[in-house]
């Protein structure tokens, strides 16, 4: 079987390139090809030569994940479940905002995921792999080509803005294949996104944490989602390891570029983390960390345990903390009932 071109990186095809006699320049020029155009073929390459051309169709290959299913929510959110080579299924949200042209695509760095959040429905099915850094990259070209499709069929045009590491799995438990596809999607002969719209979230592993903020330009987000150790380790276990005291000292000592900030996400479980007093423990918690807060409404899933938090309380947890001077904002679940909305996404075919 053939291998993967997308797997090589430009350094890497260059050097394929070298050993043929081939000038170093046409690695760019694949790439620009397999990224900026979405090239299904190596006979598409129309200004590389034929022989050239018959040299890579005999070496590589150029797969797609296939689209199992599409699913589309009243507010305009997409859903894709891919399906992987090895049969593994994977799942990216297209999230449009209300107002303006901004257009997030959240996408998935595991098939499934190991962390064991109790509040996330990815979390029911444990780990199976790492994604490569080719299958992060073509969850980008496979939305991509479905909103060219959408705009052949006579929809508005439509570009993605933004992406956000948030789909299925911990982004940095699978590092290194995820920095890689970030150089790709960030470089100028691959998709050319500024890293400055990626973010990237993570549950609170702190070595990769530092890791990743010296190794890109990206933003980071960390899942909080409790006030106390206790609280907090019955939500999500990475807390036994990485505890709020050490999770929030490593965040003080980031080094975060000027005038950039932390997220902290808060997932809202009523009677669980919901409280006056959470919100006020959670202000001094933050206090000296360049930070602003995410409140997320707790989306159900099938057998899922916890109920949301009102609206009303949330408010009120938002207002306590904007008193202690604490940046606080609501994330307006999108795509709940197509089971898009954050913490839903499962691989489901029904």
């Amino acid at each position: 079987m053939s291998r993967n071109v997308k797997e090589l990186s430009p350094e890497e095809l260059c050097a394929w390139l070298a050993e043929r006699g081939e000038a170093g320049y046409r690695a760019r020029q694949i790439a620009r090809w397999l990224y900026a155009r979405g090239a299904e073929s190596f006979a598409a390459m129309s200004d590389l030569p034929r022989p050239l051309r018959e040299k890579l169709a005999a070496s590589f290959s150029i797969p797609r994940p296939q689209v199992v299913r599409l699913a589309r929510a009243e507010d305009r959110t997409r859903k894709l479940l891919l399906a992987l080579e090895d049969g593994g299924r994977i799942e990216s949200v297209l999230i449009p905002a209300e107002l303006g042209e901004r257009l997030t695509l959240c996408i998935s760095s595991q098939v499934g995921c190991g962390m064991g959040c109790a509040f996330c429905a990815t979390a029911t099915l444990g780990l199976a792999r790492n994604l490569r850094a080719d299958e992060i990259v073509d969850q980008v070209l496979e939305a991509r080509r479905e909103l060219l499709a959408d705009a052949a069929a006579g929809e508005p045009q439509s570009e993605i803005t933004n992406l956000v590491f948030m789909g299925m799995g911990e982004p940095l438990h699978n590092y290194d294949a995820v920095v890689r596809a970030i150089g790709v999607l960030t470089a100028e002969w691959g998709l050319g996104i500024s890293p400055r719209r990626i973010t990237v979230s993570t549950a609170g592993l702190v070595p990769q944490m530092k890791r990743l903020l010296e190794d890109t330009r990206v933003h980071l987000a960390v899942s909080l989602s409790a006030t106390t150790d206790a609280q907090r380790r019955r939500l999500m276990p990475v807390d036994r390891k990485y505890p709020l005291e050490t999770l929030l000292a490593a965040c003080r000592e980031l080094p975060l570029p000027r005038r950039r900030r932390i997220t902290f996400e808060y997932v809202m479980l009523a009677g669980e983390n919901d409280s006056l007093e959470d919100a006020r423990r959670l202000g001094k918690l933050l206090r000296g960390i360049p930070s602003k807060v995410n409140l997320i409404p707790f989306n159900p899933y099938p057998g899922s345990r916890f109920a949301p938090t009102p609206r009303a309380a949330i408010e009120a947890f938002r207002a306590a903390l904007l008193r202690q001077g604490v940046h606080a904002t609501i994330r307006e679940s999108r795509g709940r009932e197509i089971q898009a909305a954050c913490g839903q996404l499962a691989a489901q075919v029904a």
